[in-house]
Parts: C-alpha cells; structure tokens; sequence
C-alpha cells in the first residue's frame, strides 16, 4: 500500500488491516517494524556495554544488571532483530522474485509473524517482571539452571514462541519456491536471493528443532523439578551445549546466506552484468549450509571433547572457508569489467567484502582447536563474531533495505543521507571492533563486568566505546532517512535501478495480487533478457482471467496471544498454582482458534477480470 493511500484512510482502518493482514507485502513491513524496534532496543543495550567499559573499574552499571545487558544485547539482536528484519525481506521480495501471487501458506504466513511479536515482547517484559535472563544469549548450564528468579523462565518461553514462528515461516518459504515459481522458473534461472531463501529455509527446518528440544529440558529443568542438566542428579551439563550449538552453528548460516544472496543481486545489477559463476554460487551455497551442520563443536573445543573430535571439527571449520572464498572471488569477478553506479546499496555491499573476509579470517584462527585454547572466551571471540554477524549480516540488510525500498515503499531513500549512513557506521563499526581483537589476544575476558587499570586495556575500551556511538549516529540518521523519505521522498518508478529481476516488472509498491498475469520466464535475469530483444517487460504466460486470493483473519494475532498468556502462566506458576489458569486460558484460546481455522471454511475471494482491466486502465 502507497503512503498516500494510506494517508487517506483512517487509522483504526490501517490497524484493522495490518492486524488481520496474509498479505506477504504487508507481513514484511510488520516484520520490519518489528525487527528494527528490537534492533534499536539491542543497540541501546549495547550501547549501555560499551559505556560501561569506557574507564577501568566504572561503576555505571551494577554486575547483575551487566550480566543481565549482554545477554538480552545477544538474544535480542541474534533472534528478535537480524532474524526478523531477513525474513521481512524475503517476505518482501522472494515471492515477486519468482513470479508468485503470495506465499504457499498466507494464514501460517501471519502466524508467524504474530508468534514472533509476541515472543520477543514476552522475553522483553522480563525487564519489568523480576529481572531480565542473566545466563549469556548461549544460556549454558548449570548457570541457567541455578539463576535466580524469572529470567531465565522468560528467555526460555520467549525463544520458544519467537522460535515455532521462525520455523513456521522456513517451511512456507521451502513450499513456495517449490511449488509457485512462474512458468519458465526453472531452479537454476532463480535469482541468488531466492536460492539463498529456500537454502536458509532448509537451514531452519533442521536446526530449529534442536533448539526446541533444549529449551524444553531447560523448562522443565527449572519449572518442573527435572534433572537433565543438574549433573548433582545424574544429569549433564555439556548437553546443552550440544543441543545449543547444533541449533546455533547454522543458525549464523541462517543468518548470513539471505545477506549472501541479496548481495549477488545488487552486484549483478550495478555491474550490469550477468552474476560470474551462477552455478558455482549455488552449490557453494548449498556446501556452506551442509557443512553448517558439521561443526558446532568448534563452540567447544576446551571442554574436553578429547584430541580426535577437536580434530575432526577443526578440519570441517576449515573447509567451510573454500566454498566461501568461492562467493567472494566470485562477486568480484562479477565487478571486474562492469559498468559499476555507486549508490547506498552498492557502498553497503562493497564495505562488505573487505570486513567479512576478515571475519573470515578470524574464524579460520579460531578453528584451529590448539590456538583456540588462547582466545576461548575473551574479546578476540567477540571481535570475529561481530566483524562476522555484523560486517555480513547487518551490511546486508541495510543493502537490502537502501535496494528495495523502493519496492516496498514506492519512495526512493536519499541518497546523501544513505552515504552518510554507510561512511559513519563503516568507520564506527571498525572502531569498536578492530582494536577488541588486540584487547582479546592480550586478555581481556569476554562478559566480565569491569576491567582492572594498569592492564593497557584502557585506550583500547575507550576507541571501542567512541566507535559504538559512531554507529548509533549512523542509525539516527537512517531513521531520520526513513521519516524524512515518506514524507517528502521521491515516488519511485517500477524499475528505477535498470534491474534484471522479476520484482522490477511490477509497480512501486506492488498491487496486493504482485502480477496481473504470471509472467513467462525465458532464462536467469528474465527482465534483463526481455530488456535486451527489446520488449522493455515481461511476455505473460497466461490471459487475463480472474485472480484467486486469500482472505484476511484475525485468528493468527488472536491464536499467538493465546500461547502469550500460556507463557506467562508457566513463568509464574512456579510461584503460586493459581498462575495455571492462565495457562489454561491460553491454551484454550490458541486450540480454539485453531479448531475455528480447521472447521471453517474459507475459500478466499476473486479479483475479476473486468475489475483488471479497469485499473489498467
């Protein structure tokens, strides 16, 4: 929906619409809005961290409440902002990418998202229900076990709601590609951000549910009288770890490939050149995503695994960095020649290259299970992860945002105000990071509370901290991009990049139905290939006829607040046996919705043919 549609309606219409909405188009905006609330929120936590650490002995934040800060920091920013905002893109694009009308299942497609609200709310009352979980974002045991009060509770049935979401959303991606591309779509003429979809979505499948499984030992741990991580009872600790690591090594894939795959689009297009290498690009996809799974005890090399296992996952740690060199080599192979626009999209991808190498780099020297004995656990580890999670991650969703706003918002950003976004972040980000590297490699331990002076560690934490709110500038101004853009922003064209793709055959945004008529695929970069025999759009692949779609419903929203108000009745029913009805009338509102969903039929409605023509013309 355009601003100014939306300026025309009342606002309890707008709410009404967004609330109840299948619409892929608008569930991306809701996963937006939401990703970039929780992502705003994880900053301030880090930059709460960072003041903290600016002197030697500070006393700004009290030792639990710092314990408390750097694990909400990680857990919000790994599964209620990066997560979110990705999938805001993929619901955003994927769909028009491959010539559909929607996702294979709009409704589970709102559940979702719903389930991921209320799951990132739920961790986050914490904050005002007893105290935030204060057990790192990996939650280790015994720690998580023994914390006091509720945080920990929070985390578990937050990550656990947040999570079914997630996993709700990987299998509608996996059903769509599979089942809705346009005629002619064949796998290999998909474009990367597709690939890299569908390949994270299988990521997701299988790795989910061992964090499912180890958040509900967990729970049971705690609320139940459970021994599966208390080793006083015969239970083990390192367990968790793996049922942990096994969910959170892919996890990085889960959040790096989208990022990959967004970022061959916007080379190809600002090169004006076929991606160099598509098929090598795919399979190294589908190899890094494979040996995803080979190496989570790289997590754990100095817990005790014994010599033959750190072995065995050191070896597979290295062999992840082949297919990755491939992408790299390949996207410059893809620039080398082109005629090349610099724009925010392509600043924010090209910072890219050079900092994820050396994220790259660094994790190579991590995986190495004898110098990993040296930088376990201090700030060295800190430093890669974030030159890994943020340089590939975080540089690829704002490419994406500064590429397809347009599409999704029919406003162009400024462009002056985006190159100064990328510059100021680019330099804040290096700044706080860079020199953690030196302040690990000379002790410094990670999550500890202060820092001694005397120890040299004090220039270090001061560079680290300036550069922090470096970034924090960075982020006011795109905010401020974003307000001043759908204020006065320029209207954007259906195509304003000269792009290769079928997002860029429809109009800027799109109309709810994305294509009047599929369009016929004739190869990879299909509007390119229409663009050069001088067509200019797409040949359809069918006549104009009536379109089905599906209908709007407010039982996502209502089913999610049901599982909401469970949550919270097993956090307190440890305290007092009455919190279980509310466990009680959660449930029973989910399961009754979800009854009212299986017994009603809803057969969605028709957009006619003449109603078609009359908006063409």
């Amino acid at each position: 929906m355009s601003i100014a549609a939306t300026q025309k309606r009342g606002f309890g219409t707008v709410l009404w619409d967004y609330l109840t909405t299948v619409d892929h188009k608008k569930i991306a905006h809701l996963y937006l809005f939401g990703g970039g609330f929780f992502f705003l929120l994880g900053g301030l936590e880090a930059l709460f961290i960072r003041i903290q650490l600016i002197t030697p002995e500070n006393d700004f934040l009290s030792a639990g409440l710092y314990n408390e800060m750097i694990t909400m920091h990680g857990t919000t920013m790994i599964f209620l902002a990066a997560m979110p905002l990705l999938l805001g893109l993929m619901n955003a694009v994927m769909p028009l990418q491959i010539g559909a009308r929607d996702v294979a299942f709009p409704f589970l497609n709102s559940l979702g998202l719903w389930l991921f609200m209320f799951g990132g709310i739920l961790l986050n009352l914490s904050w005002f229900l007893g105290g935030a979980p204060d057990s790192g974002w990996t939650s280790y045991a015994p720690l998580s076990i023994q914390s006091p009060g509720h945080g920990v509770d929070f985390y578990v049935l937050g990550l656990q709601i947040a999570g079914a979401g997630t996993l709700i959303g990987g299998i509608n991606f996996l059903a769509t590609v599979v089942t809705m591309r346009a005629p002619g779509m064949t796998y290999m003429r998909m474009p990367l951000f597709t690939w890299a979809t569908f390949i994270t979505s299988v990521l997701i499948l299988f790795a989910f549910p061992a964090l499912t499984v180890g958040l509900f030992l967990l729970m049971f741990d705690r609320m139940f009288g459970s021994a599966f991580f208390d080793v006083a009872l015969g239970g083990n600790t390192i367990i968790w770890q793996h049922l942990f690591w096994i969910f959170g090594h892919p996890e990085v894939y889960i959040l790096i490939l989208p990022a990959f795959g967004l970022f061959s689009d916007i080379f190809s297009t600002f090169s004006r050149k076929r991606l160099f290498g598509y098929t090598a690009m795919v399979f190294a996809t589908m190899l890094i995503a494979f040996l995803g799974f080979m190496v989570w005890a790289h997590h754990m090399f100095t817990v005790g695994l014994g010599p033959v296992a750190n072995s065995i996952f050191a070896i597979a740690t290295m062999a992840i960095a082949v297919p990755t060199g491939i992408k790299i080599f390949n996207w410059l192979a893809t620039m080398w020649g082109g005629s090349i626009k610099i724009n925010s999209a392509m600043l924010w991808s090209l910072g890219f290259i050079p900092t994820f190498t050396i994220g790259g780099m660094t994790g190579v020297m991590l995986g190495s299970s004898v110098a990993d004995y040296q930088y376990h656990d201090t700030y060295f580890v800190v430093a890669h992860f974030h030159y890994v999670i943020v340089g590939g991650t975080v540089f690829g969703i704002l490419a994406g945002l500064h590429y397809w706003w347009p599409k999704m918002f029919g406003r162009i950003l400024h462009e002056g105000m985006g190159k100064f976004t990328f510059w100021v972040f680019m330099i804040g980000f290096h700044l706080t990071f860079f020199i953690q590297h030196f302040l690990g490699l000379m002790g410094m331990p990670r999550r500890y509370w202060v820092f001694l002076e005397d120890q040299g560690l004090d220039l270090g934490n001061l560079i680290s901290t300036i550069g922090a709110f470096l970034m924090a500038i960075a982020v006011i101004v795109f905010l401020y991009n974003v307000v001043h853009t759908a204020i006065k922003g320029d209207k954007a064209p259906a195509d304003p990049y000269d792009g290769r793709t079928l997002e860029w055959t429809t109009a800027s945004p799109p109309a709810h139905y994305n294509f009047k008529q599929l369009p016929l695929v004739r190869g990879l970069d299909p509007l390119w290939i229409e663009k050069t025999e001088g067509k200019g759009k797409m040949t359809p692949a069918e006549p104009l006829g009536d379109i089905h779609m599906p209908n709007g419903s407010i039982l996502p929203f209502i089913m999610s607040l049901g599982f909401f108000i469970a949550g919270i009745g097993f956090i307190f029913q440890v305290d007092h046996s009455a919190w279980l009805i509310a466990v009680y009338v959660g449930m029973a509102i989910a399961i009754g919705c979800m009854l009212i969903r299986s017994l009603k039929d809803d057969h969605g409605h028709h957009i006619h043919k003449e109603e078609l023509e009359r908006e063409a013309d």
